[in-house]
């Protein structure tokens, strides 16, 4: 394993555009290089490695369900960490923590032991909804905690912002330096501490053993896997269905538009193959063909908690066959 990998964390709240930076970036990576990638959601399915999924060579993505990761100190994190660098041996690594998270207490947290001496901490790459801030909605406290530590601003979502609304941002914001972009589309040149290189190699530093969780598999096919959270932030249903199941996506289009969900993720095979797509706040969902194979997902988050049994008989009600 190398030596002070080059760590680039990025924050920012829900559906501020964090995971298609994240894209953009990973469809722009140096030749060279190998990346490794470390996601955290607040759900317990799991959807980040699926959206994320790239034919890309030399790129190695992990995930970390259930929470905020910025507990750094607890063991899944630790023993997925230690798991991810010992496989992949990156030249480079991005960690994504949930947008319910508080990156600026997972910065000062791994920059300490263990990771002392594994890691290269650059500066803080915060990612904001350009358009949400322009319309009134507040930061999260737990985002605006960090944006003195941000070594970059990546204002998002600012196309069709005239100099007035971009004026009502800035306005909310410290002086940093600050980018205003649309769809995640960052420059890996731009990207904080991006000319920075490994160090040599350093043996097997002491990092936290231990093996990967066993997922849960069907014991019916036509049954999904439900995973149920609830915590301060909010709470989240997700399924994972067998490979097998198919969908009828304008339906659950349909099912979602009459829930009031404040995040949704998912990848579903529908009658034209896999498809992937996220939301905020209801909002309407864009589909993207997905390199995602192995099984449907779909998570939303609630700011309250609703009925597992109510809204699995609606998705239901959405497969094909």
């Amino acid at each position: 394993m190398l030596s002070h990998i080059p760590t680039h964390l990025i924050g920012g709240p829900l559906g501020a555009g964090k995971t298609s930076l994240i894209r953009h970036l990973l469809a722009h990576k140096p030749a060279h290089e190998r990346w490794a990638v470390l996601v955290n959601e607040f759900g317990l399915i799991g959807l980040d490695a699926a959206l994320l999924a790239t034919d890309a060579d030399a790129v190695g993505i992990a995930e970390i369900p259930g929470g905020c990761l910025c507990c750094v100190a607890g063991a899944p994190f630790q023993i997925g960490l230690a798991r991810l660098l010992r496989k992949e041996r990156p030249d480079r690594l991005l960690i994504e923590p949930s947008g319910l998270g508080h990156p600026a207490e997972l910065l000062r947290q791994l920059g300490e032991a263990p990771w002392t001496g594994v890691l290269a901490l650059q500066p803080l790459l915060l990612v904001l909804d350009a358009s949400a801030l322009a319309a009134g909605q507040a930061l999260p406290d737990s985002q605006r905690a960090a944006l003195e530590a941000a070594g970059l601003l990546l204002l998002n979502k600012a196309e069709g912002l005239d100099q007035a609304a971009r004026a009502r941002v800035l306005a909310q914001l410290p002086a940093r330096p600050l980018r205003w972009t649309s769809q995640g589309a960052l420059d890996f040149a731009e990207l904080p501490g991006g000319a920075v290189r490994a160090g040599a190699e350093a043996g097997r530093p002491a990092l936290p053993e231990g093996g990967a969780p066993l997922a849960p598999i069907w014991r019916d096919p036509r049954q999904p896997i439900r995973q149920v959270q609830a915590q301060a932030e909010g709470w989240s249903i997700g399924w994972r269905f067998h490979p097998s199941q198919r969908f009828d996506l304008q339906r659950v289009e349909h099912w979602l538009a009459a829930l009031p969900w404040r995040r949704a993720k998912l990848v579903l095979q529908g009658e034209a193959g896999w498809q992937s797509a996220n939301a905020l706040e209801g909002g309407p969902l864009a589909w993207r063909a997905s390199e995602w194979r192995r099984d449907s997902r779909l998570e939303l988050i609630f700011a309250t908690a609703q009925c597992p049994e109510a809204l699995q008989s609606g998705l239901l009600d959405c497969r094909l066959g």
